[in-house]
């Protein structure tokens, strides 16, 4: 790692909050991907009569423990239950529920935090603690996704403009102000109102208007890094533009696009969260946060529902909002120059090479 980069991690340990902010953000987002293990209608494993299974690998039917039918084993029914109890033993997670686990015992839904659902239940009579875990891990998942899509897509298209500038850069812009210009919110309604709701329709939809982002910013870099000397020495040389590009210009400006993308992340989550809500972003079978926001809506009096999904929303913006600050500080030219003037911000080529 070069003195500047090192520089630049120090400056970011040194800012407690966006440093602490990183791995609790980090943990929690790692336990999320071990939900199906802490909230599960199935057991993390069993034995039965002699047999060891796995029910969360893999599928095993209800005439393999006892039952009379081929399909999927409902572990939760009180006849298979008894069976494992009977013939052999199980390892359940702490959560006996999904995020789409009907609890048919309850007779008045949604019902209040108790012993067994330490949040309650909505108004289908699922539990809410599974639903926040599901929908955490949905929704970082989303947002990294599309986060790494959209800047793609705007680092590519400002690097494209800045780089050749003239024409290209002229046209390049006017298109890009038009599409800012757009309603985005109103055109994202109509066009998922238009389509069958799934991931990756949602996906490609919002894809199409994130990119923006970082285009003016990469655009900018670009303007400045091809009049360094180090630029027109390897035009001089008949170095390809697609080597400049990527090898001597795209690591100079890919220090402000990263400053971007917690940002981007964050604005990521809270456009799925708000498409969910108002009816047009995923299935509504998905374990959504948008779709438990809605719910808390349509059942003002359980106050629980509310409480936990806005609880989690809160502290995950604000964790990715402290996080993108601290970023950005770190990587900003003034706090990554030395006391005596060395590591600017400006790579070489052959420092820009060596990372």
């Amino acid at each position: 790692m070069s003195p500047l980069n090192q520089r630049r991690l120090e400056n970011f340990r040194k800012n407690k909050r966006a440093f602490y902010s990183l791995w609790l953000f980090a943990l929690l987002f790692i336990v999320s991907m071990f939900t199906e293990f802490i909230a599960n209608d199935k057991p993390i494993i069993f034995g039965y009569k002699g047999e060891v299974y796995l029910p969360l690998i893999f599928t095993y039917s209800d005439k393999q423990l006892g039952g009379v039918l081929e399909t999927e084993a409902w572990y939760i029914d009180p006849f298979t239950e008894r069976e494992i109890e009977e013939h052999g033993w199980s390892i359940w997670p702490p959560i006996r529920y999904s995020f789409d686990t009907l609890d048919w015992d309850r007779l008045i839904v949604p019902a209040a935090p108790d012993a067994e659902h330490w949040l309650g239940t909505d108004g289908f009579g699922t539990d809410i603690v599974a639903k926040l875990l599901y929908g955490f891990r949905l929704s970082v998942l989303f947002g990294i996704i599309l986060t790494i899509l959209s800047a793609s897509i705007g680092i590519c298209v400002g690097a494209v403009q800045g780089y050749f500038g003239g024409l290209i850069d002229l046209i390049g812009q006017r298109i890009v102000e038009v599409w800012i210009g757009l309603p985005v919110l109103f055109v994202l309604i109509i066009l998922a109102s238009m389509v069958e709701p799934n991931v990756f329709w949602l996906l490609g939809i919002l894809v199409m208007f994130s990119w923006m982002t970082l285009v003016g910013v990469v655009r900018a870099e670009f303007l400045r890094a091809r009049n360094f000397e180090f630029v027109r020495a390897a035009w001089g040389l008949g170095v390809r533009d697609f080597i400049v590009i990527f090898r001597h210009v795209l690591p100079n400006a890919a220090v402000s696009a990263l400053t971007y993308l917690p940002f981007i992340l964050t604005s990521s989550i809270v456009s799925l969260t708000a498409l969910d809500f108002l009816g047009f972003g995923l299935p509504i079978e998905s374990p959504s946060l948008g779709r438990l926001l809605s719910a808390a809506k349509s059942n003002l009096q359980a106050w629980w529902i509310g409480a936990g999904v806005f609880t989690t929303l809160v502290v995950m913006l604000t964790l990715l909002i402290f996080i993108g600050e601290g970023v950005r500080d770190a990587l900003d030219p003034r706090r990554s120059i030395g006391t005596r003037g060395e590591g600017l911000a400006i790579q070489t080529p052959l420092e820009a090479r060596s990372q």
